[in-house]
């Protein structure tokens, strides 16, 4: 099993709640309330500890929020490295609405970081040991980080022979692309930020469209995830497809997260790109069952991957 490491650069301690109807003016009481910690590479790191695997989550965090984002992880005992900030770390709030079953996920801003705090990101790496074999960097970036960043990023992955796994929304990832990067994964929303076009909806122009963007260089590995409908996997050999089987939905929160958990570990393992795509979709589709900021069971990523495997047309894979 190769070493595995998450860099999360604002996280966030995620606060759920219920409450019975939304009324406009009127106080909202929830009967409980439970504390996440949360942000994109965090998440990734507590399904990969499930598996009882060594991973070990990169991340800043600050002030009041900080402690008790740190606290929770030692709790759930996930192996971290903290970089100390200044700025207090955000706060995100899921509401969710018994009597309609709707959720509201409300994200507070996040703290800027300085330029030295953030190179301390860059070094806490750098000392890991061991050297991680994959990297995940996922998560939104907060202020103060300048667009070359990932780039950085990148070439330290590069130097050291760490298999970079980019999955991030809105940032900018022309400068990691042109160091190279071993993996990417954007949803539609974010492959439109990628490729500078909307995905197609014809399917067989879809592989055209992301095949395109692979032959451009910069990524080995290029998976765009396309909500029930699965993912599609593309390097510069072959396509991968895969869908999920239909399942009843709770909650899409920490579906993307659960995806690439599993996508890593899998990988990690030695396994097939194509067993890879399969557990990642399995696992997605397991995470959309739990309620609040719950991620994938175990139990039922094995068995939605088990049904995944009695239908042959469920994971396809065509040479380019």
């Amino acid at each position: 099993m190769e070493n595995i490491a998450t860099l999360t650069m604002n996280p966030s301690l995620d606060i759920a709640a219920v409450v019975e109807h939304l009324s406009p003016g009127k106080k909202l009481r929830s009967a409980s309330r439970h504390y996440y910690p949360g942000g994109g590479g965090i998440n990734i790191a507590r399904v990969i500890h499930l598996y009882g695997i060594d991973v070990t989550a990169v991340l800043p965090a600050g002030g009041a929020m900080g402690d008790k984002l740190a606290g929770l992880l030692t709790e759930k005992k996930i192996a971290h490295q903290i970089i100390p900030i200044e700025q207090e770390t955000r706060e995100a709030f899921l509401i969710s609405v018994a009597d309609t079953g709707d959720s509201y996920n409300i994200v507070m801003p996040g703290p800027e970081l300085t330029a030295q705090e953030i190179e301390q990101c860059l070094i806490a790496l750098k000392n890991l040991q061991p050297s991680p074999r994959y990297l995940v960097a996922s998560g939104s970036l907060p202020a103060g980080v300048d667009e070359e960043f990932y780039g950085r990023l990148a070439r330290f992955a590069n130097s050291r022979n760490i298999r970079l796994i980019l999955d991030t929304s809105g940032a900018p990832i022309d400068a990691a692309l042109a160091e190279g990067v071993y993996l990417v994964r954007c949803n539609r929303h974010e492959y439109r930020n990628l490729a500078g076009e909307d995905l197609a909806k014809d399917e067989a122009a879809r592989r055209e469209q992301i095949s395109a963007i692979v032959m451009r260089g910069g990524m080995q590995n290029l998976i765009v995830t396309l909500g029930n409908t699965g993912a599609l996997l593309v390097t510069p050999e072959t396509q991968i497809r895969a869908r999920p089987p239909a399942v009843e939905v709770a909650s899409v929160t920490g579906a993307g997260d659960s995806f690439v958990a599993l996508l890593t570990f899998k990988l990690a393992q030695g396994r097939s790109l194509q067993e890879a795509l399969g557990y990642a979709v399995a696992a997605a589709a397991a995470a959309v069952t739990t309620e609040e900021n719950e991620l994938c069971r175990k139990e039922d990523v094995e068995r939605l991957y088990q049904q995944m495997l009695t239908d042959e047309t469920v994971v396809q894979l065509q040479d380019t």
